[in-house]
């Protein structure tokens, strides 16, 4: 490669077959949506990069969504609620290493239905080296969905729990403008939305995870079903419980992913 460089050993010709690649390569990598080495462009990365979840959730009830600034717990909310109602593995790698961020289509803007058997196609079809990397991946995933649910649990328990406080001062605040408490509600509403869509979407991919498991097991018996079946079993504990603990502020419209 040194010789190639040098400057005393390039002949005319060959600059202009060495440049030629390197122009149309600048002209892709100037087009992708990316950043360096994969990742996401600075100027696709805002503070407030998810805060079209709480508008979604509000639009797909009928409700308008606040005009609240967002919180440090609600927005960490939204950003760790992002991976979990995004499905997994729902682009192709190239997107994702070149890709620009976008926001994920909403269910209620499509027309598709859900598929509980995808997942697990996608994991049986694929070429594998040994069946027991379907395994791993399989494991591995739902292994992230608790790592990532812990996270998100933690965060929303805290943001609940404000709201409480939020609604209950609703009714000590002085002069309080028509305004000020309609963004109030719109906010309590929103993120009691969030709580339910990614409640929704845990459910799916638990019963995801479940039938690719079955499968797999009838077509690749392995010692490693029962370690996946335990993890599986985990995440749809976590995801009842988190049902059963953070019920909405007030009562409001409930969301459904539908499909």
């Amino acid at each position: 490669m040194s010789e190639i460089f040098h400057p005393n050993r390039i002949r005319l010709r060959h600059k202009t077959s060495f440049l030629a690649p390197c122009f149309v390569l600048a002209a892709l990598t100037g087009g992708c949506a990316g950043g360096d080495f994969g990742r996401t462009r600075n100027n696709a990365v805002t503070d407030d990069m998810h805060r079209w979840i709480g508008v979604e959730a509000t639009g797909s009830v009928g409700l308008k969504s606040s005009e609240f600034q967002l919180t440090d717990l609600e927005r960490q909310m939204r950003d760790l609620a992002y991976p979990l109602i995004e499905p997994p593995h729902s682009r192709p790698l190239w997107k994702s290493v070149f890709g620009d961020y976008k926001p994920i289509a909403s269910p209620w803007r499509q027309n598709v239905t859900y598929d509980r058997t995808a997942y697990g196609r996608l994991l049986i079809d694929e070429p594998h080296r040994s069946h027991t990397s379907r395994y791993s991946v399989l494991m591995d995933d739902a292994r992230d969905d608790i790592l990532r649910f812990e996270g998100f649990y933690a965060t929303a328990a805290k943001v609940v729990e404000l709201d409480r406080k939020r609604n209950a001062s609703l009714k000590l605040v002085s002069a309080l403008e028509p305004k000020e408490r309609a963004d109030a509600i719109a906010r309590m509403d929103e993120n009691a939305l969030i709580v339910q869509w990614v409640e929704q979407c845990l459910q799916r991919r638990v019963s995801s995870y479940k039938w690719a498991l079955e499968r797999m097991v009838i077509h690749a018996p392995d010692g490693m079903a029962s370690s996946a079946d335990m993890l599986i079993g985990e995440l749809a504990a976590q995801t009842t419980a988190m049902a059963g603990s953070l019920t909405p502020v007030r009562p409001g419209k409930v969301l459904q992913v539908g499909g």
